[in-house]
C-alpha cells in the first residue's frame, strides 16, 4: 500500500476523532471529505473512514469515485468488528478491500433534523428487539448501552489492527 492520506466523513465527531487518532499514529495527513477535494488529487491512495447508517458507510460512494481507497473503516454503535458482512454487502466492497468496523459513540444531543428523528425511532425499535431476545450478544448489549447511556468508545485499542495494517 502507498497510502497518502486519511479521509473521513463524520456526523457527530466520533469518526473525526478516529481519523485524527489514526493520523497521529501513522503520520498521515487527515482531511474531511470536503477538505480532501481541495487538497488531494484524484486517484490519490487513501484510507477512508465513515459513520455507519443502516450498514452504509457514509461518504464512501463519493470518495470511491474520487480516490483509490486501500482500506475502509465504518464507525458504528456496536462492538468493533461487528456488522462486517452487512457493511461489505451494502456498500458493494470488493472482497480484497480491507474493512474494519470501529465502535464509536452516541450522543442524541449532537444529532439534528432527520437524523435525530430517525435515531429516536431506531432507539425504540432496537431496544424492543434486543430486549425481546432470549439471549443477547455482546454486540446487542453494547448497542443498548450506547443508545441508553451514550458516550464514546473511541480508542487506540479499537484502531490497533488498522494501524498495524497501514504500518506493514
Amino acid at each position: 500500500m502507498n497510502i497518502q492520506a486519511i479521509v473521513y466523513t463524520s456526523n457527530t465527531g466520533y469518526t473525526a476523532e478516529y481519523a485524527r487518532l489514526l493520523g497521529e499514529k501513522t503520520g498521515l495527513p487527515v482531511y474531511s471529505l470536503e477538505e480532501a477535494k481541495q487538497n488531494l488529487t484524484e486517484r490519490t491512495e487513501i484510507v477512508y473512514l465513515g459513520w455507519l447508517m443502516a450498514s452504509m458507510v457514509k461518504g464512501y460512494g463519493e470518495a470511491s469515485k474520487l480516490y483509490n481507497i486501500s482500506l475502509v473503516c465504518g464507525v458504528c454503535l456496536g462492538t468493533s468488528g461487528s456488522q462486517m458482512p452487512e457493511v461489505r454487502k451494502m456498500n458493494k466492497l470488493p472482497k480484497d478491500l480491507p474493512l474494519f468496523t470501529l465502535q464509536g459513540g452516541f450522543d442524541m444531543n449532537k444529532l439534528r433534523g432527520m437524523n435525530k428523528f430517525m435515531m429516536k425511532i431506531m432507539k425504540k425499535i432496537l431496544t424492543r428487539q434486543i430486549n425481546g431476545k432470549e439471549e443477547q450478544t455482546e454486540n446487542d448489549r453494547a448497542i443498548l448501552h450506547m443508545l441508553n447511556e451514550g458516550g464514546s468508545c473511541v480508542s487506540e485499542e479499537n484502531l490497533a489492527p488498522v494501524i498495524e495494517l497501514i504500518n506493514e
